[in-house]
């Protein structure tokens, strides 16, 4: 953004890489591992989304994985193993001072009508959308990978 070169402007050029935000660092074994700095640009493209219940968002936004006693909705036809993007069914998104519209319509397993939602974290469905409904309710649905709650627990090392 422009507000991130005119600070990067004050930088002096040799220790300076290069401006822009970070997606994420590879691991030592090669393999790249996604931060929640790329959540809001990842999010808009999402083809896979999951919504937790209001009681399991600070459960998630710890490191937890999603349960399935804690899942909302979710896309229909999401794969087993599929990065999917995690949002709260909130009125109040955690990370925003502005309430906004609840959902409605009706509760079946389908994606919600089109609603500024923003997106809490990210991660992996454990289970497809034909599992999830025949799952026990402790069972895991979505791995949690990044959530926005590491901006708080790990502020000293995002970059």
């Amino acid at each position: 953004s422009e507000k991130l070169l005119k600070l990067a402007a004050s930088v002096p050029r040799e220790s300076l890489v290069a401006p822009g935000t970070c997606f994420g660092k590879f691991t030592k074994s090669q393999k790249f591992r996604l931060s929640v700095t790329a959540l809001d640009f990842l999010a808009p493209y999402a083809k896979y989304k999951v919504w937790v219940k209001p009681g399991s968002e600070q459960s998630f936004l710890y490191g937890n994985h999603v349960l399935k006693s804690g899942l909302g909705r979710i896309t229909e036809n999401t794969a087993q193993y599929q990065g999917v993007v995690v949002y709260s069914m909130a009125d109040v998104p955690l990370v925003s001072a502005w309430p906004l519209p609840g959902l409605r319509g009706d509760t079946r397993w389908a994606t919600p009508p089109h609603l500024p939602f923003i997106p809490q974290g990210f991660g992996v469905a454990a289970k497809s959308t034909q599992e999830c409904r025949k799952v026990d309710p402790l069972a895991i649905v979505v791995f949690h990978q990044a959530d926005v709650g590491e901006y708080v627990r790990n502020e000293d090392t995002l970059t």
